[in-house]
């Protein structure tokens, strides 16, 4: 385990090692801005022996370090290991301006390996490798310095076992033929990343939404789309702008001017007091594609449609050895049942296994398939 705080180093240490495939994780800070803080870089190397990979622990805070971590994460003749990446992604991203690829990410391939869904990577290496792991600094304050040694052993837990997992993983995806599946999926999930797009309809996650009025999902959905934009430009958390509670609650009930808007937020000790202005112009702003805001439907006809395509994926699901939620989630399906067309996530290998069997339950398709859903 080494500290590296030097970006000449880190170029140094990766020239003479010269991997075919590395280890990847973070540790990042995000409680209080929109973007998370990179506050440790873990990379595991191969060693002199196959299972011993040696860990460099790279302060993501030294001078020039995001351009000496940037080199690797772009080499595309190294593979990177990781766990539930989707969140790490977007902190390398903002931090070293590049996400890495190729990945494999071995959350994703637990669960297509038919191990479970969603596994953590302490209990995956528990039960893959028989080696437990201590959970100690699950709360830490990465951005201290200097770290103390039972922060530095936890993060290098992190990558020390990500090797043994690739094996193990990659061979049972191999024996399935699903090497493919995953290519596809780490593919988006680094495609996405790299968009780093807000979601167009925010309001759709919502479960108060679905008590709406048609006019009022659309308020929802401009004082979201608003919130989470100012959110991001002003590198803070959504919620400390605007709640969703409040949200639901103005675009439910839209006040009749700007100084009943004014006291609405001077009652509520958590609202944006002084963004009253640009709470109202958000609230009556037509936003140019909100025809093409997806309905949020509850009618009892469309809940039996979507059960009888759950089912169908569940009964597909059962024969591939698949955990649930994996072939297809309940967001994706839903497109589908509206008649537009295969979603992203359902368009490449998950529709060769699916559409045989749900084809027959479905309207027929219009519109063009969103690949950002």
């Amino acid at each position: 385990m080494e500290w590296i705080s030097d970006s000449s180093a880190l170029n140094a240490r990766l020239t003479a090692a010269a991997p075919d495939r590395i280890g990847l994780d973070t540790e990042f800070i995000r409680e209080r801005t929109w973007w998370p803080q990179l506050a440790l870089v873990q990379i595991a190397i191969p060693g002199p022996q196959a299972s011993e990979p040696e860990i460099l622990l790279v302060d993501p805070l030294a001078p020039g370090m995001g351009d000496a971590l940037g080199a690797i994460l772009a080499d595309p003749s190294v593979l990177k290991i990781m766990h539930s990446a989707s969140e790490d992604l977007v902190a390398l991203k903002h931090a070293c301006g590049v996400v890495p690829t190729p990945l494999f990410d071995t959350q994703i391939a637990a669960a297509l390996a038919g191990v479970g869904a969603g596994v953590g990577y302490q209990r995956l290496v528990q039960d893959t490798l028989g080696i437990a792991l201590e959970k100690g600094e699950t709360r830490s304050d990465w951005l201290r310095r200097p770290l103390t040694p039972s922060q530095l052993e936890y993060a290098a837990d992190d990558v020390r076992y990500l090797f043994g997992l690739h094996d193990d993983l990659d061979a049972r995806l191999a024996t399935l033929g699903r090497r493919a599946w995953l290519d596809e999926d780490c593919a988006r999930l680094v495609s996405n990343a790299q968009r780093d797009e807000l979601d167009p309809w925010p309001h759709l996650g919502l479960r108060a939404a679905q008590t709406l009025n048609a006019d009022a999902q659309i308020r929802l959905m401009r004082l979201l789309r608003w919130r989470d934009a100012y959110a991001r430009d002003n590198d803070r958390p959504r919620t400390w702008i605007l709640d969703n509670e409040l949200a639901g609650t103005l675009a439910r009930s839209p006040p009749a001017d700007v100084a009943r808007l004014q006291s609405i937020l001077d009652t509520h000790p958590k609202a944006p007091r002084k963004l009253a202005s640009a709470i109202w112009s958000a609230l009556h702003t037509t936003l140019p594609d909100e025809n093409l805001a997806p309905a949020i439907r509850s009618d009892e006809r469309d809940k039996e449609g979507l059960r009888k395509l759950q089912l169908a994926v569940a009964v597909r699901s059962a024969e591939l050895g698949l955990p649930d939620g994996v072939l297809a989630s309940r967001r994706w399906l839903q497109p589908l049942l509206d008649g537009n067309g295969w979603p992203g996530p359902l368009s490449g290998w998950r529709r060769a296994q699916l559409e045989p069997t749900l084809a027959p339950l479905l309207p027929p398709t219009g519109g063009n398939p969103d690949p950002s859903v």
